[in-house]
C-alpha cells in the first residue's frame, strides 16, 4: 500500500510539471522596494540586486500598498514570507477596509509580477485586468487542481482501507499536531504550606507557600475558571518550555474537594514588574538587564524550536502587562500568567501555523497593553502571526515602562514616578472608546522624554520603542530583533 501511495505521489508531480513545462525551474525575481521599518522582516526572504529580489523559499511575490490623497504608496515590495504558492500570475489588488482606510495587497507567481497593479481610486474594491492569455492560464490551473483532487481523493481512500481505523479518540486527534505535552508530576496539595496572599488576579489568587522546603507561588484557580488552569497548564507542559526567561513550573494539582485548582512555581523574589518598578528606580545596566531578559523570554515564547525529534510550537501570551511579568533576586524577567496565551500549533492538512481555542478568550487581556488592531478589531484573531506581533507592541509599552524609572536617563538623576502606559495622557480608569480614538485613530504613544535627545543612546531607544510600537503590525520588530539590539545597546553605552 505504501509503494501505490508512492506512485500515486509521482504521478501527480509529473502531471505539475508537464503542465507548468519546466522540470527545474529558476528561483522567482519580485521586485523589491519598502519602507525602512520593514527591511528587517523582508531582507532573508532572498538576495536583493537593487530592485530586484531573488526569492529563497516561495513562487510568490506579494505587493503591500496604502491609498493617501486617493493614490497607492508602496509599503513592502519583496518576496512572500508568508505564502509558498499562489494562484495568480498577476497583481490583483484585494481591499482591505479598516474604518476610513483601505489598505491594499496583492500577490501573484510570475517574475517582476509586484511591479505592476490594477487598482482604481473611483471604486471601492479593486478592479483587476483579464485578458485572453490569463483566462487560459486559469483554465489550466482549474484542471491541475481538479486532477490533483481526484489523485488525492484516490489516496485517502486507500490510506483509509490500509489503517481502517476506529473512530478518533484523544490519541489519534493528538497525533495530528505538531506538539506534544511533556509529562510533569502532581503535586499533593498535602503537601503545599499555604502561608500569605501576595495577589489576586481576575481568574486566580496567588499565594506564597512551602512545596518539599523551598518557597513557591501557587496560584489557585476556582472551579470555573478550570478552562483557564487548562490553558495555562497547558502552555506550561509544552516540550522544551523551560527556559530562563520563563518561571519554572513545578507541577499542578487540585483540592481534596476539588473546588480549587493548583498551578504551582517557583516563587520570583520580587513579584511582579509593575511591584517592582513602584518601588524602585534602576540604573542603566540594570535597567538594560531588565528589558533584555524580558526580550529573551519573549523571543523564547515565540520560538518554533525542533530539537531531537521534540517539538516546541511559537506560542503568543496575549496578556503582556507588568503584572504579568515578575522579577527574579538577581534582577531579570520572567513570563508567567499564560491563561490567556494561545498555542500555534502546525497541524496536518494546514501549511501554516494557526491559532487555537479562540473562542473561549478572543478579546480577553488587559485594555491598556492591546494593541490598536486588536482594540478597533481589524484584524482576524486566527492568524498567528498578527498575535505575535500583537505581543511585540505590549513589550514595547514594558520596555518603556521600565526605561522610564532609570535615573541614569533623566537630568539630575532623579526618574518620574511609575506611570502605567497612557496613565498620564488618559488617567488611569482608561476606557476602550478612549484607546481607540488615542491609540488607533491618532496614532498615539506614551510620550518619550526630552531628557533622552540629550544622550548618546537617546536615538536608539526612542527608534527601538517605535520600531516595536508601530501602527503597522507588519511593521514591527520580532522579539528577536528586539533583542540583538538591546545587546548592541549594552555593548555600546555600557558604563
Amino acid at each position: 500500500m505504501i509503494l501505490q501511495q508512492w506512485w500515486l505521489i509521482l504521478a501527480v508531480e509529473c502531471i505539475f510539471i508537464c503542465i507548468t513545462g519546466q522540470s527545474s525551474p529558476q528561483k522567482r525575481q519580485c521586485a523589491f522596494k519598502m519602507t525602512p521599518q520593514n527591511e528587517e522582516r523582508y531582507k532573508d526572504a532572498g538576495d536583493v540586486n537593487g530592485s530586484v529580489q531573488v526569492c529563497n523559499s516561495t513562487e510568490c511575490c506579494v505587493g503591500y500598498y496604502r491609498i493617501i490623497n486617493g493614490q497607492l504608496q508602496v509599503d513592502v515590495l519583496a518576496c512572500d514570507i508568508v505564502e509558498k504558492s499562489c494562484l495568480n500570475n498577476t497583481c490583483i489588488a484585494q481591499a482591505v477596509q479598516v474604518r476610513d482606510n483601505i489598505a491594499i495587497k496583492c500577490a501573484c507567481n510570475t517574475d517582476l509580477c509586484n511591479n505592476n497593479i490594477t487598482w482604481t481610486s473611483e471604486s471601492e474594491e479593486p478592479l483587476p485586468t483579464y485578458s485572453y492569455s490569463k483566462d487560459r492560464k486559469k483554465a489550466a490551473v482549474i484542471i491541475l487542481t481538479g486532477t490533483l483532487l481526484v489523485l488525492w481523493l484516490i489516496i485517502m481512500i486507500l490510506k483509509e482501507k490500509q489503517e481502517n481505523p476506529p473512530s478518533p479518540d484523544a490519541d489519534s486527534v493528538s497525533r495530528l499536531c505538531s506538539c506534544q505535552t511533556r509529562k510533569t508530576s502532581e503535586i499533593d496539595f498535602a503537601d503545599i504550606e499555604l502561608q500569605q496572599i501576595v495577589g489576586r488576579g481576575h481568574f486566580a489568587t496567588v499565594w506564597q507557600g512551602k512545596y518539599k522546603g523551598s518557597m513557591v507561588a501557587v496560584k489557585v484557580f476556582p472551579a470555573e475558571w478550570k478552562h483557564t488552569f487548562t490553558a495555562e497548564k497547558g502552555v506550561y507542559e509544552l516540550p522544551l518550555m523551560k527556559h530562563a526567561g520563563i518561571v519554572n513550573f513545578l507541577g499542578s494539582g487540585w483540592t481534596p474537594d476539588e473546588s480549587s485548582w493548583l498551578i504551582v512555581l517557583q516563587l520570583a523574589e520580587y513579584g511582579s514588574l509593575h511591584s517592582y518598578l513602584c518601588k524602585h528606580t534602576t540604573n542603566w545596566m540594570l535597567s538594560v538587564k531588565l528589558c533584555q531578559s524580558l526580550s529573551q523570554g519573549v523571543s523564547y515564547l515565540h520560538s518554533d524550536l525542533h530539537i531531537h525529534d521534540v517539538h516546541k510550537p511559537p506560542v503568543a501570551h496575549r496578556d503582556f502587562s507588568s503584572s504579568n511579568v515578575l522579577v527574579r533576586a538577581d534582577g531579570t524577567c520572567v513570563l508567567c500568567d499564560f491563561g490567556c496565551s494561545t498555542i500555534l500549533r502546525f497541524c496536518s492538512g494546514h501549511h501554516r501555523f494557526h491559532a487555537t481555542n479562540m473562542e473561549a478568550h478572543a478579546q480577553l487581556g488587559t485594555l491598556r497593553y492591546m494593541p490598536p488592531e486588536i482594540l478597533e478589531g481589524s484584524v482576524n484573531l486566527r492568524n498567528g502571526w498578527c498575535l505575535l506581533q500583537g505581543d511585540i507592541y505590549a513589550l514595547a509599552l514594558l520596555l518603556w515602562e521600565i526605561l522610564m524609572r532609570c535615573s541614569d536617563l533623566f537630568e539630575g538623576g532623579v526618574a518620574p514616578q511609575h506611570l502605567l502606559p497612557y496613565e498620564l495622557e488618559l488617567r488611569a480608569d482608561v476606557t476602550l472608546e478612549s484607546l481607540i480614538q488615542y491609540v488607533f485613530h491618532m496614532e498615539k504613544r506614551p510620550s518619550i522624554p526630552k531628557d533622552w535627545g540629550l544622550l548618546p543612546q537617546g536615538f536608539v531607544l526612542q527608534e527601538l520603542l517605535t520600531d516595536c510600537w508601530d501602527c503597522d503590525p507588519d511593521a514591527r520588530l520580532t522579539a528577536q530583533c528586539v533583542l540583538n539590539r538591546l545587546m548592541n545597546l549594552q555593548s555600546s553605552y555600557s558604563s
